[in-house]
Protein backbone atom coordinates (compact mmCIF):
# COMPACT_ATOMS: atom_id res chain seq x y z
CA UNK A 1 0.00 0.00 0.00
CA UNK A 2 1.55 3.39 -1.18
CA UNK A 3 1.74 6.17 1.42
CA UNK A 4 -1.08 8.28 -0.18
CA UNK A 5 -2.91 5.16 0.76
CA UNK A 6 -1.86 4.67 4.47
CA UNK A 7 -2.64 8.49 4.74
CA UNK A 8 -5.95 7.86 3.99
CA UNK A 9 -6.58 4.71 5.22
CA UNK A 10 -5.46 6.18 8.54
CA UNK A 11 -7.79 9.35 8.21
CA UNK A 12 -11.04 7.36 7.38
CA UNK A 13 -10.08 4.98 10.43
CA UNK A 14 -10.34 8.15 12.83
CA UNK A 15 -13.70 10.12 11.23
CA UNK A 16 -14.77 6.16 11.65
CA UNK A 17 -14.21 6.68 15.46
CA UNK A 18 -15.63 9.63 15.92
CA UNK A 19 -18.41 8.89 14.32
CA UNK A 20 -18.94 5.58 16.06
CA UNK A 21 -19.05 7.90 19.18
CA UNK A 22 -22.13 9.68 18.14
CA UNK A 23 -24.96 9.10 20.71
CA UNK A 24 -26.91 9.81 17.64
CA UNK A 25 -26.85 9.53 14.17
CA UNK A 26 -30.06 12.22 13.59
CA UNK A 27 -29.18 15.13 11.37
CA UNK A 28 -27.11 17.78 14.19
CA UNK A 29 -24.02 19.96 13.65
CA UNK A 30 -21.94 17.32 14.88
CA UNK A 31 -23.60 14.01 12.43
CA UNK A 32 -23.54 16.32 9.58
CA UNK A 33 -19.64 18.05 10.17
CA UNK A 34 -18.50 14.36 10.60
CA UNK A 35 -20.52 13.08 7.47
CA UNK A 36 -19.17 15.72 5.45
CA UNK A 37 -15.77 15.39 6.18
CA UNK A 38 -15.86 11.90 5.53
CA UNK A 39 -17.29 12.31 1.82
CA UNK A 40 -15.07 15.07 1.29
CA UNK A 41 -12.13 12.51 2.36
CA UNK A 42 -13.46 9.59 -0.19
CA UNK A 43 -14.30 11.55 -2.76
CA UNK A 44 -11.52 12.29 -4.73
CA UNK A 45 -10.14 9.26 -7.24
CA UNK A 46 -8.25 6.81 -5.76
CA UNK A 47 -6.40 3.73 -6.53
CA UNK A 48 -7.03 1.97 -3.51
CA UNK A 49 -8.59 -1.47 -3.39
CA UNK A 50 -10.32 -1.93 -0.47
CA UNK A 51 -10.39 -5.57 -0.89
CA UNK A 52 -6.30 -5.73 -0.05
CA UNK A 53 -6.74 -3.87 3.22
CA UNK A 54 -6.11 -5.77 6.07
CA UNK A 55 -8.59 -7.74 8.19
CA UNK A 56 -8.75 -4.93 10.99
CA UNK A 57 -9.70 -2.55 8.05
CA UNK A 58 -11.64 -4.61 6.31
CA UNK A 59 -13.83 -4.77 9.45
CA UNK A 60 -14.19 -0.94 9.85
CA UNK A 61 -15.09 -0.43 6.72
CA UNK A 62 -18.20 -2.81 7.61
CA UNK A 63 -19.13 -0.99 10.04
CA UNK A 64 -18.50 2.55 8.60
CA UNK A 65 -21.28 1.37 5.97
CA UNK A 66 -23.71 0.50 8.17
CA UNK A 67 -23.30 3.59 10.22
CA UNK A 68 -23.03 5.91 6.73
CA UNK A 69 -26.32 3.85 5.75
CA UNK A 70 -28.03 4.46 8.81
CA UNK A 71 -27.30 8.02 9.49
CA UNK A 72 -28.27 8.44 5.13
CA UNK A 73 -32.08 6.78 6.24
CA UNK A 74 -32.08 9.19 8.99
CA UNK A 75 -31.44 12.20 6.90
CA UNK A 76 -33.74 11.36 4.46
CA UNK A 77 -36.19 10.88 6.79
CA UNK A 78 -35.58 14.15 8.38
CA UNK A 79 -36.57 15.80 5.19
CA UNK A 80 -39.03 13.69 4.50
CA UNK A 81 -40.78 14.63 6.87
CA UNK A 82 -39.99 18.29 6.44
CA UNK A 83 -41.12 18.35 2.98
CA UNK A 84 -43.88 16.46 3.97
CA UNK A 85 -45.46 19.28 5.79
CA UNK A 86 -45.70 21.17 2.77
CA UNK A 87 -48.86 21.48 0.49
CA UNK A 88 -47.42 20.70 -2.25
CA UNK A 89 -43.63 18.67 -1.30
CA UNK A 90 -42.76 18.13 -5.20
CA UNK A 91 -42.29 21.97 -5.50
CA UNK A 92 -39.77 22.48 -2.38
CA UNK A 93 -37.87 19.15 -3.26
CA UNK A 94 -34.34 21.61 -3.58
CA UNK A 95 -34.70 21.96 0.42
CA UNK A 96 -33.05 18.82 0.52
CA UNK A 97 -28.92 19.74 0.46
CA UNK A 98 -28.21 16.97 -2.05
CA UNK A 99 -31.31 17.25 -4.25
CA UNK A 100 -28.58 18.10 -7.00
CA UNK A 101 -26.66 15.24 -6.87
CA UNK A 102 -30.00 13.09 -7.55
CA UNK A 103 -30.43 14.95 -10.26
CA UNK A 104 -27.14 14.48 -12.10
CA UNK A 105 -27.24 10.43 -10.74
CA UNK A 106 -31.26 9.71 -12.09
CA UNK A 107 -29.40 11.57 -15.56
CA UNK A 108 -26.66 9.30 -15.53
CA UNK A 109 -28.73 6.38 -14.71
CA UNK A 110 -31.72 7.29 -17.61
CA UNK A 111 -28.80 7.80 -19.90
CA UNK A 112 -27.26 4.29 -19.45
CA UNK A 113 -30.76 2.91 -19.36
CA UNK A 114 -31.42 4.39 -22.76
CA UNK A 115 -28.14 2.90 -24.39
CA UNK A 116 -29.37 -0.65 -23.04
CA UNK A 117 -33.28 -0.48 -23.73
CA UNK A 118 -34.63 -0.99 -26.55
CA UNK A 119 -38.11 0.56 -25.70
CA UNK A 120 -39.54 2.69 -23.11
CA UNK A 121 -40.23 0.80 -19.64
CA UNK A 122 -43.40 0.96 -18.89
CA UNK A 123 -42.85 -0.73 -15.25
CA UNK A 124 -39.98 -0.12 -13.07
CA UNK A 125 -38.99 -1.64 -9.88
CA UNK A 126 -37.40 0.66 -7.40
CA UNK A 127 -36.27 -1.96 -4.20
CA UNK A 128 -35.15 -0.32 -1.37
CA UNK A 129 -36.93 3.14 -1.99
CA UNK A 130 -36.73 4.56 1.58
CA UNK A 131 -38.57 7.55 2.64
CA UNK A 132 -37.67 10.17 0.14
CA UNK A 133 -37.28 8.17 -2.95
CA UNK A 134 -35.83 11.16 -4.97
CA UNK A 135 -34.34 8.45 -7.62
CA UNK A 136 -37.78 7.55 -8.53
CA UNK A 137 -39.44 11.43 -8.38
CA UNK A 138 -36.72 12.34 -10.57
CA UNK A 139 -37.07 9.84 -13.50
CA UNK A 140 -40.50 9.96 -12.87
CA UNK A 141 -40.65 13.66 -13.91
CA UNK A 142 -38.01 14.52 -16.23
CA UNK A 143 -36.90 11.49 -17.88
CA UNK A 144 -39.99 8.61 -17.80
CA UNK A 145 -43.10 10.23 -17.83
CA UNK A 146 -45.49 7.67 -19.21
CA UNK A 147 -43.73 4.98 -16.95
CA UNK A 148 -44.92 3.53 -13.71
CA UNK A 149 -42.44 3.13 -10.82
CA UNK A 150 -43.09 0.60 -8.05
CA UNK A 151 -41.28 1.49 -4.83
CA UNK A 152 -40.26 -1.67 -2.70
CA UNK A 153 -39.37 -0.64 1.40
CA UNK A 154 -39.14 -2.74 4.31
CA UNK A 155 -40.18 -0.63 6.54
CA UNK A 156 -43.82 0.81 7.03
CA UNK A 157 -43.16 4.05 8.05
CA UNK A 158 -41.05 4.90 5.05
CA UNK A 159 -43.16 4.12 2.57
CA UNK A 160 -45.67 6.32 4.41
CA UNK A 161 -43.23 9.40 4.22
CA UNK A 162 -42.18 8.48 1.03
CA UNK A 163 -46.50 8.25 -0.53
CA UNK A 164 -47.78 11.66 1.25
CA UNK A 165 -44.55 13.28 -1.28
CA UNK A 166 -46.55 12.22 -4.54
CA UNK A 167 -49.84 12.17 -2.82
CA UNK A 168 -50.87 15.28 -3.64
CA UNK A 169 -49.45 15.14 -7.65
CA UNK A 170 -51.99 14.46 -9.98
CA UNK A 171 -49.78 12.59 -12.16
CA UNK A 172 -47.21 10.78 -10.04
CA UNK A 173 -49.71 9.66 -7.66
CA UNK A 174 -51.00 7.73 -9.90
CA UNK A 175 -47.76 6.37 -11.31
CA UNK A 176 -45.80 5.98 -8.07
CA UNK A 177 -46.88 3.10 -5.91
CA UNK A 178 -45.39 2.09 -2.85
CA UNK A 179 -45.25 -1.80 -2.11
CA UNK A 180 -43.95 -2.61 1.93
CA UNK A 181 -42.34 -5.88 1.60
CA UNK A 182 -38.73 -7.50 1.87
CA UNK A 183 -37.65 -7.85 -1.79
CA UNK A 184 -36.59 -11.48 -0.28
CA UNK A 185 -40.48 -12.43 -0.34
CA UNK A 186 -40.99 -11.03 -3.71
CA UNK A 187 -41.36 -13.71 -6.59
CA UNK A 188 -43.68 -14.03 -9.47
CA UNK A 189 -44.29 -9.53 -9.38
CA UNK A 190 -40.63 -9.30 -10.19
CA UNK A 191 -41.45 -11.34 -13.64
CA UNK A 192 -43.86 -7.60 -14.14
CA UNK A 193 -40.50 -5.06 -14.08
CA UNK A 194 -39.04 -3.73 -17.18
CA UNK A 195 -36.61 -2.63 -15.36
CA UNK A 196 -35.41 -3.11 -11.92
CA UNK A 197 -33.02 -0.73 -9.55
CA UNK A 198 -31.23 -1.91 -6.54
CA UNK A 199 -30.49 0.33 -4.39
CA UNK A 200 -26.82 1.22 -3.08
CA UNK A 201 -27.70 -0.21 0.59
CA UNK A 202 -29.98 -2.99 -0.40
CA UNK A 203 -27.64 -5.79 1.33
CA UNK A 204 -24.93 -3.73 3.68
CA UNK A 205 -22.05 -6.45 2.90
CA UNK A 206 -20.94 -8.58 0.51
CA UNK A 207 -22.95 -11.80 0.84
CA UNK A 208 -26.51 -9.70 1.74
CA UNK A 209 -25.72 -8.28 -1.76
CA UNK A 210 -24.74 -11.36 -3.45
CA UNK A 211 -27.87 -13.24 -1.76
CA UNK A 212 -30.41 -10.11 -3.06
CA UNK A 213 -28.71 -10.43 -6.45
CA UNK A 214 -29.54 -14.21 -6.66
CA UNK A 215 -32.99 -13.71 -5.59
CA UNK A 216 -33.11 -11.51 -8.57
CA UNK A 217 -31.85 -13.66 -11.19
CA UNK A 218 -34.23 -16.20 -10.44
CA UNK A 219 -37.39 -14.36 -10.64
CA UNK A 220 -36.57 -11.16 -13.00
CA UNK A 221 -38.28 -11.55 -16.07
CA UNK A 222 -35.40 -12.71 -19.19
CA UNK A 223 -33.60 -9.70 -21.05
CA UNK A 224 -35.21 -7.29 -17.84
CA UNK A 225 -32.36 -4.86 -16.67
CA UNK A 226 -30.49 -4.53 -13.65
CA UNK A 227 -29.48 -1.25 -12.46
CA UNK A 228 -27.14 -1.39 -9.49
CA UNK A 229 -25.15 1.18 -7.46
CA UNK A 230 -21.73 0.52 -6.58
CA UNK A 231 -18.72 2.51 -5.74
CA UNK A 232 -15.02 2.73 -6.76
CA UNK A 233 -11.93 3.57 -5.27
CA UNK A 234 -11.85 5.40 -1.87
CA UNK A 235 -15.69 5.37 -2.39
CA UNK A 236 -15.92 2.11 -1.18
CA UNK A 237 -15.72 3.10 2.36
CA UNK A 238 -19.10 4.56 2.01
CA UNK A 239 -21.05 2.15 0.06
CA UNK A 240 -21.00 -1.63 -0.91
CA UNK A 241 -19.03 -2.84 -3.50
CA UNK A 242 -20.57 -4.79 -6.47
CA UNK A 243 -18.10 -6.66 -8.55
CA UNK A 244 -19.25 -8.03 -12.21
CA UNK A 245 -18.52 -11.54 -10.80
CA UNK A 246 -20.93 -11.13 -8.07
CA UNK A 247 -23.74 -11.00 -10.92
CA UNK A 248 -24.17 -14.30 -11.59
CA UNK A 249 -27.38 -14.87 -14.12
CA UNK A 250 -26.64 -11.12 -15.58
CA UNK A 251 -24.60 -10.30 -18.29
CA UNK A 252 -22.90 -6.89 -17.69
CA UNK A 253 -23.63 -4.09 -19.88
CA UNK A 254 -21.96 -1.47 -18.40
CA UNK A 255 -19.84 0.12 -15.85
CA UNK A 256 -19.54 3.91 -14.60
CA UNK A 257 -17.21 5.49 -12.41
CA UNK A 258 -17.76 9.18 -11.77
CA UNK A 259 -15.23 11.29 -10.38
CA UNK A 260 -17.38 14.65 -9.25
CA UNK A 261 -19.56 14.70 -6.20
CA UNK A 262 -21.86 11.99 -7.45
CA UNK A 263 -20.47 9.31 -5.37
CA UNK A 264 -21.93 6.00 -6.59
CA UNK A 265 -20.96 3.95 -9.52
CA UNK A 266 -23.73 2.44 -11.25
CA UNK A 267 -23.89 -1.33 -13.22
CA UNK A 268 -26.38 -2.03 -15.81
CA UNK A 269 -26.72 -6.03 -16.39
CA UNK A 270 -29.28 -7.73 -18.34
CA UNK A 271 -31.42 -10.89 -17.14
CA UNK A 272 -29.93 -13.50 -19.04
CA UNK A 273 -32.57 -15.51 -21.52
CA UNK A 274 -33.52 -18.92 -20.77
CA UNK A 275 -32.25 -20.85 -23.38
CA UNK A 276 -28.48 -20.41 -23.40
CA UNK A 277 -28.05 -21.24 -26.92
CA UNK A 278 -30.07 -17.80 -28.01
CA UNK A 279 -27.80 -15.77 -25.78
CA UNK A 280 -25.87 -14.05 -28.65
CA UNK A 281 -29.25 -13.25 -30.69
CA UNK A 282 -29.94 -9.72 -30.33
CA UNK A 283 -28.37 -8.88 -26.95
CA UNK A 284 -25.24 -7.20 -28.57
CA UNK A 285 -21.94 -9.10 -27.12
CA UNK A 286 -22.10 -11.75 -24.33
CA UNK A 287 -19.38 -11.23 -21.83
CA UNK A 288 -20.05 -14.10 -19.29
CA UNK A 289 -19.90 -13.43 -15.34
CA UNK A 290 -16.86 -15.47 -15.50
CA UNK A 291 -15.08 -13.13 -17.61
CA UNK A 292 -14.67 -10.23 -14.97
CA UNK A 293 -11.68 -9.28 -16.29
CA UNK A 294 -13.40 -8.53 -19.73
CA UNK A 295 -15.66 -6.15 -18.47
CA UNK A 296 -15.08 -2.63 -20.23
CA UNK A 297 -15.36 1.05 -18.29
CA UNK A 298 -16.80 3.60 -19.93
CA UNK A 299 -18.21 7.19 -20.37
CA UNK A 300 -21.66 7.23 -21.70
CA UNK A 301 -21.26 11.34 -21.26
CA UNK A 302 -18.52 11.61 -23.79
CA UNK A 303 -20.06 13.80 -25.58
CA UNK A 304 -22.92 15.56 -23.45
CA UNK A 305 -22.42 16.45 -20.51
CA UNK A 306 -24.65 16.43 -17.19
CA UNK A 307 -24.64 19.68 -17.24
CA UNK A 308 -25.32 20.27 -20.50
CA UNK A 309 -28.38 17.99 -19.61
CA UNK A 310 -29.83 19.65 -16.83
CA UNK A 311 -29.95 23.55 -18.30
Amino acid sequence: MGCQDELLVEKVCEMYEKISRLESLKPSKDVNMLFTQLVLTCMPPSPIDVTKLCKRVQEMRSKLIRLCGEAEGLLEAHFSTILGSYENPLDHLNVFPYYSNYLKLSLLEFTLLSQNCIHVPSKIAFVGSGPLPLTSIVLASYHLSTTSFHNYDIDPAANSMADRLVSSDPDLSKRMLFHTNDIMNVTNELKDYDVVYLAALVGMDKEEKIQVIAHLAMYMAPGALLMLRSAHGARAFLYPVIDPCDLQGFEVLSIFHPTDEVINSVVVARKFPMHVHSLDQGLGSLILPSKCSEIQVFNPLEELTIEEQLS
